[in-house]
């Protein structure tokens, strides 16, 4: 009989999809590594059980204890999900830009969740940088993931998903497309393709209101570049340890608006029902489309589902609201 212990033994091994419609117009094949099949439907499923599990190995994470983290709501599934298998507590700190759907998830399975303003700087204590870490503090038998800072995060997909995509393109991918927030996927998963094969290039999608681009580009970081943004799950206003500069090759920004409405896209024209941050990506990679030739094998990889955006990038009323759509 072939079956999991239980849900964290279908982690990983999610498949490649080509895209269709939407690429077109492009020379290349384009093929999604579509992270929505992991069982908390996102790419952060990976290094939360990572995380989880090399906490357990040095005893920073004790049994019983309270597992405390700042999330845009996907790496709190994850971590959820695991700390129901293990026995765990579970305090998510998410800041009010995320989506409903997202606190709701979180709630239904479990969690306490607390919610900080966003337009904040990340040293206000009100932020949720700020809070998460004051509750890691005061809270006994706790600890502070830290995903951010936490090398297990890049960790993971330098063990998992970096070998899954070199396997499934049987070491033809060239080009490597992902959003950057935290900096595990793009680190971890460029680290291994760049050892498989140094011509691989490998691109970041970033956000306007982020920091990511210029400092890539010119080595300052540039306050004047962080203001508010909508799109969720990428960017960021500090330079998170898990980011090694070293192995992205460029950045490409996507506006607010694109981002929503290839998130809507996707869905229309290619049957993927994604969260937000797959529209940015998607964009970013026909931005960069003089970069591909007909032999380029490029992996954009989609981090989480549609269902936790309903309320937003897939409700008109807000598209128009927002200005992304008449």
């Amino acid at each position: 009989m072939d079956y999991a212990e239980n849900i964290l033994g279908t982690i990983g091994n999610t498949p490649l999809v080509k895209l269709n419609k939407l690429t077109s117009d492009l020379p290349c094949l384009v093929l999604s590594k579509y992270e929505t099949f992991n069982p908390g439907n996102s790419v952060k499923d990976r290094m939360a059980l990572k995380m989880i599990e090399d906490a357990e190995a040095d005893g920073r994470l004790k049994p019983g204890g309270t597992i405390i983290e700042g999330t845009s709501g996907n790496t709190g599934m994850g971590l959820a999900l695991a700390a129901i298998v293990k026995g765990y507590k579970c305090i998510f700190v998410i800041s009010d830009k995320q989506s409903k759907e997202k606190m709701d998830i979180l709630r239904a399975v479990g969690a306490e969740v607390v919610v900080c303003p966003t337009d904040v700087e990340p040293d206000d204590p009100r932020s949720y940088y700020s809070v998460s870490k004051r509750l890691g503090e005061e809270t006994p038998n706790s600890w502070y993931v830290n995903q951010y800072d936490n090398p297990s995060n890049a960790k993971a997909h330098y063990e998992s998903t970096g070998p899954e995509i070199w396997k499934q393109t049987d070491g033809k991918v060239t080009h490597f497309v992902v959003g950057v927030g935290t900096g595990g996927t793009i680190s971890g998963v460029g680290k291994y393709l760049k050892e498989q094969n140094p011509d691989v290039k490998v691109w970041g999608v970033d956000t306007y209101g982020s920091v990511f681009k210029k400092y890539h580009e010119t080595g300052v970081f540039d306050e004047k570049e962080i203001y508010p943004y909508v799109t969720e799950g990428i960017g960021e206003d500090i330079l998170p340890e898990n980011v090694d500069f070293s192995i992205i090759n460029g950045f490409t920004k996507v506006t607010d608006k694109d981002a929503a409405v290839y998130t809507q896209l996707l869905a229309k024209e290619e049957g993927m029902f994604l969260g937000n941050s797959a529209g940015a990506a998607i964009k970013g990679l026909l931005q960069l489309k003089d970069e591909f030739t007909k032999d380029d094998v490029v992996v954009v990889l989609f981090h989480d589902h549609g269902s936790r955006y309903v309320g937003k990038m897939f409700n008109n009323e807000w598209m128009r609201e927002m200005g992304y759509i008449d």
